[in-house]
């Protein structure tokens, strides 16, 4: 009935009442029309008739809030953004779907809320005059929430809470909440990372039907392990960070002539998660494993990511394998993916292998049995990376941050983690596994999911252009745009002061990686064929990966393709929401680390510009703002399209790439931002330091590895 009503006012052109309705359909049509109202589909006029939003001039879309309380519509379909005042948003929020009138004298105002992007809220708890009310950390939300004492839950002023939606805002009442969980004195241990993991909704804790299929699995027995390729007497050893305790990749290399065989293997994951299965469901449901600095939310278990699939040393493990004969220019001439068995020798850490590499003796003696095999990958390594220079894959060097807690997981250290050959080892090893995987289930024409890499559009391409050209560097063939002109940009900046900036700018103009059940290529490592293969404990299109090729081994036909698309996109979402948290989690950590060192001297680099001033990135990463308002020397103009901020009466500007001296004055723990001072005379005060170290503290080897 509901779509009844939807076809006849499409086909009549104007709102109808009721009634009108009813007798033209022959039917009642009173509930249908509640419901369809109440979904917010149609909509009641001034008259009460019914019309769709369109009949009526409203617009569908989303609300992107701000924290000076202001927002914009964000429309579903093409079309402008339109500002929102506060009294214009009628009680909408940040994340919500609405619809909107636009105003005659601009701007638009919410006609009405169809669906709330929030069911609960994590925020601090406060009084006010004996009144109670949560204030929450999203700053996008500008309203606060009326707690009645009754709904406290034993919260006190501080605290931070989980509350849940009672009463959404409007024109007539305030917000109102409900606390359902204390997460703890703000500043207690731990407590800032789990709100983080609250407000995104993050699953934290795993369902009882799932621990108990984890507990309830064992090590392979002999029956498993037949039909098998056994590689338990080959050396295969794992690379790693020092904490990681998922070791999902292993690898090994052999000499062959001039040429080398590779193998790459991959924890058999799929032998263990059975589709449908209580632990299937909820590694869908995560998507992937989460890493802050002081925990990870893993896609699986611990029964299963640091131990039954966890590949670690001296221990028989069940894996899937690819293997690759790789003639001395690198070009794969033979592959097979297969079912195997390994026993890895060593559990090598990116350090020691690195020293290794270097010549420290004492680490070459208690490793002499795989020395020899280390420099054969370190050549192979090579000869991959030259190949992808050569087609024009692109490499962004940004530095990640290394932060270091302390015993109360308080940040008392942040560096710039180091990058040594055997990480560059280990992604030029998982590249082409992925790369040689994907390009098999292509040519099987398997139901598959694709890691797939755009070209920039148009409009980013133009705007990339336009920053490359203020600051010396040229693009051309906007329209046909390869991987190698990109490239090219890069390799000028190598070595620069500016090449920093100029990687994160470009990167920015970069579309989005993403799954895909078709193979559409990967812009930034120029290669048609690509997928995850390598990490099915922490990503579950890895997993699915697993399971498809399995199908090929075995001579199954599979046909679940008709979800692939589903799957696709649930598992890119997952993995946005996962990088949005450990982003959070780490600005909030360095503003923690920089709020005990206010008012030191740092020299930095400008890495951006907005309205109100610049931005400017320290050495270990951290970045903060400069604001115009604060420059006491001259008026300054921010100059957005330039990138740069100009002086009115002295002509002195700021770009992104010059290096400026600072000191922080402010560090919001809260909102994980930080403002910088600038100091005049800077450039004086640069020379005369020149050298010195800005920014100490001990390394950390982190538990989060980076994503392959």
């Amino acid at each position: 009935m509901k779509e009844k009503i939807i076809e006849q006012l499409t086909a009549q052109g104007h709102p109808m009442s009721t009634q009108a309705l009813g007798e033209k359909l022959g039917e009642n049509v009173e509930l249908a029309a509640k419901e369809l109202l109440e979904e917010g589909r149609l909509v009641l006029t001034k008259r009460h008739k019914l019309a769709l939003p369109e009949q009526a001039g409203l617009h569908y879309g989303k609300i992107s809030g701000n924290a000076k309380g202001f927002a914009f519509f964000i429309p579903a379909l093409p079309g402008k953004d339109h500002y929102l005042s506060p009294e214009n948003q009628k009680g909408a929020m940040d994340g919500d779907w609405v619809w909107v009138r636009e105003l005659p004298q601009g701007g638009a105002e919410v006609y009405s809320v169809v669906q709330r992007a929030r069911k609960t809220l994590v925020g601090t708890y406060k009084e006010k005059d004996g009144v109670g009310f949560v204030q929450p950390d999203e700053k996008k939300i500008s309203y606060s929430l009326f707690i009645e004492e009754k709904d406290r839950g034993g919260a006190k002023i501080g605290d931070k809470v989980v509350v849940e939606i009672l009463r959404y805002p409007s024109d007539q009442e305030e917000m109102q909440g409900q606390i359902t969980e204390v997460l703890g004195e703000q500043g207690e241990k731990g407590v800032d990372m789990l709100s983080i993991i609250r407000r995104l909704e993050l699953p934290d804790k795993f369902p009882e039907a799932a621990l108990k299929e984890a507990k309830s699995l064992s090590e392979p027995d002999q029956e498993e392990v037949q039909g098998r390729e056994d590689w338990r007497k080959e050396q295969v050893i794992t690379i790693d960070g020092a904490d990681a305790k998922d070791l999902d990749d292993a690898v090994s290399v052999q000499r062959r002539g001039d040429g080398y065989l590779l193998g790459v293997h991959i924890a058999d994951v799929s032998h263990y998660v059975r589709p449908g299965s209580a632990l299937d469901k909820e590694a869908y449901r995560r998507g992937t494993s989460v890493y802050f600095p002081d925990r990870v939310l893993p896609m699986l278990p611990h029964e299963l990511s640091d131990e039954l699939c966890s590949l670690n040393p001296n221990e028989d493990k069940l894996t899937l394998s690819c293997i690759m004969e790789i003639d001395a220019r690198g070009n794969v001439t033979d592959s097979r993916v297969v079912k195997t068995i390994i026993r890895t020798r060593h559990r090598m850490t990116y350090d020691d292998v690195n020293e290794i590499l270097a010549g420290n003796k004492m680490l070459r003696g208690e490793y002499s049995d795989i020395v020899q095999m280390l420099g054969d990958m370190r050549a192979l390594a090579d000869i991959l990376h030259q190949n992808r220079a050569k087609r024009g894959g692109i490499d962004f060097e940004l530095s990640e941050a290394e932060i270091t807690l302390d015993a109360s997981g308080r940040a008392v250290a942040v560096e710039a983690k180091e990058r040594g050959i055997s990480e560059r080892i280990i992604e030029e090893f998982m590249l082409l596994a992925n790369e040689t995987v994907a390009r098999r289930a292509a040519g099987a024409a398997l139901p598959f999911l694709y890691r797939v890499h755009e070209a920039p559009s148009a409009d980013k391409l133009e705007t990339l252009k336009d920053f490359l050209g203020t600051m010396g560097y040229g693009i051309r063939n906007l329209r046909s745009i390869r991987p190698m002109a990109i490239q090219q940009v890069l390799k000028r900046a190598a070595g620069t002061k500016e090449e920093a900036v100029i990687s994160r700018v470009t990167l920015r103009s970069m579309m989005k990686a993403r799954y895909d059940p078709e193979c559409l290529g990967h812009f930034g490592l120029a290669l048609e064929y690509y997928c995850h293969f390598t990490s099915p404990i922490r990503r579950y299109p890895d997993l699915v990966v697993h399971r498809m090729l399995k199908t090929l081994l075995e001579g199954k036909k599979d046909k679940r393709r008709s979800n692939m698309a589903e799957q696709a996109k649930h598992c890119s979402d997952r993995e946005v929401a996962a990088t949005e948290a450990e982003r959070l989690a780490d600005d909030i950590k360095k503003c923690e680390y920089m709020s005990a060192h206010l008012g030191e001297e740092e020299t930095g680099i400008v890495s951006g510009v907005s309205q109100t001033g610049f931005f400017v990135e320290l050495p270990n990463t951290i970045e903060g703002m400069v604001r115009i308002a604060s420059i006491e020397d001259d008026f300054y103009i921010s100059d957005e399209k330039n990138y740069r901020v100009v002086g009115r009466r002295t002509g002195r500007t700021f770009r992104l790439g010059d290096e400026v001296w600072v000191k922080a004055v402010t560090a919001d723990i809260e909102t994980g931002k930080i403002e910088f001072l600038l100091f005049s005379g800077g450039e004086k005060r640069q020379e005369k330091h020149a050298g010195r170290k800005t920014v100490q503290g001990r390394k950390r080897k982190l538990d989060k590895r980076r994503r392959k």
